[in-house]
């Protein structure tokens, strides 16, 4: 998909449409002829490793970066050359960029102040972007009085408040501990149920954000779109190895398409829902689809390597021919050992054969970890630099 428009159905004007658009820094490019449409009122997100050019694609929108290449556009309006505080577009940062010595009814109204709303108006707009955010009684305090989750909220507010057309989130809930970002996803599902004509781009590297909140999935690798479509294709019909494995981690085992239209792998036959293509492909199964024994018309044999308890799961490693097999099975009163030999059944149903031998010769690679490490983030961590002002005003 490098470099191809994904398509939308033109019955209005898109939220957000990328138009080829590239960005340089130097010799270096960040975004490389990106085109994706994001229909008004839709969740899309964009998600990625670090430096695979998320953060550089919502900058873009934001107008804090200037492509070198395209065109970028909100609800029909060309905007690339536009200052920030001109688009309409609100935005939260993992940070914060709240001011420490401003009240919370101070941050949320700098933005309107920023846009020169009418004074008149600011109190209300404010008490209402609070109250949707559920920071209604905190409206006196200062940011060093207030949760994690608060100042997050805060800065949801914030945006809110000055009724964007496009709201941009970046990593929005990477400083939360679990908890607090599965009630912060809630409350975002709830305003987007409650915000139907409010567009929104949410930058992630976890995938279970973006599998629970967005609409549709943008996937980026190396500063180019590599897949694009809903939550459910992406997770059940990838289109490439890198989709499978970032995307809810996938086995991924290198095979060769048989004469039956299934695959060859480890001296086994085995069978997917459609067709393999000639030549060499890569065999895809989720681990949560790999039994151990049971009836499955697909079986592997192997030797296991070590089973890791996960409290409602087993994840099991089994050395299948040299490569590496994951299954998480239903708690085990008693699991294998390691060295023993193991049976693991999948369903061709669950089996999908992706062209190419993409998966390497030491078969599925772990999951990439979801959550960058403290202080790196490559180019897409510039976004971090913004200030208070910025976001605000932006």
């Amino acid at each position: 998909m490098d470099g191809a428009t994904v398509p939308t159905p033109r019955t209005e004007p898109a939220g957000i449409r990328f138009e080829e658009v590239s960005v340089a820094y130097g010799a270096s490019t960040v975004l490389d002829r990106f085109d994706l449409e994001v229909r008004r009122g839709e969740v899309m997100a964009l998600l990625g490793p670090s430096g695979s050019g998320k953060t550089t694609a919502l900058r873009a929108v934001a107008g804090f970066v200037r492509p070198s290449r395209g065109r970028v556009h909100l609800a029909g309006r060309d905007v690339t050359g536009l200052a920030p505080h001109l688009r309409g577009a609100g935005m939260v940062v993992q940070s914060y960029a709240l001011f420490p010595h401003m009240r919370v009814e101070q941050n949320v109204a700098f933005g309107l102040k920023a846009r020169k709303a009418p004074r008149r108006e600011i109190p209300g707009r404010v008490a209402e972007a609070l109250e949707m955010t559920g920071m209604g009684g905190y409206a006196g305090r200062y940011p060093r009085e207030l949760s994690g989750g608060q100042q997050q909220r805060v800065a949801l507010a914030r945006a809110l408040a000055i009724r964007p057309d496009v709201l941009l989130l970046d990593e929005p809930l990477s400083a939360l501990d679990a908890q607090l970002r599965s009630g912060m996803l809630a409350e975002l599902a709830r305003l987007h149920r409650e915000l139907p004509g409010v567009t929104m781009l949410y930058v992630t590297h976890d995938q279970v954000e973006a599998l629970t909140l967005a609409d549709r999935i943008a996937v980026l690798k190396d500063a180019r779109l590599v897949d694009c479509g809903t939550p459910a294709e992406l997770y059940r019909t990838p289109r490439t190895a890198f989709t499978a494995s970032f995307v809810g981690g996938a086995n991924l085992l290198p095979a060769r398409a048989s004469a039956d239209g299934g695959a060859l792998f480890a001296g086994a036959r085995l069978r997917a829902a459609q067709d393999a293509p000639q030549g060499p492909v890569t065999l895809c199964v989720r681990p949560h689809l790999v039994a151990l024994g049971g009836d499955g018309a697909n079986e592997l044999r192997g030797r296991l390597l070590t089973a890791q308890w996960r409290g409602s799961v087993h994840r099991l490693f089994v050395d299948v021919d040299g490569h590496e097999v994951r299954a998480d099975v239903a708690e085990l009163r008693d699991p294998p050992r390691p060295g023993e030999e193991v049976r693991l059944t999948f369903s061709p149903e669950d089996t999908v054969l992706l062209p190419g031998g993409d998966a390497g010769a030491h078969g599925a690679p772990a999951a990439p970890d979801p959550r960058p490490a403290a202080g790196t983030g490559g180019a897409d961590a510039t976004a971090e630099a913004r200030t208070p002002a910025e976001v605000a005003g932006g």
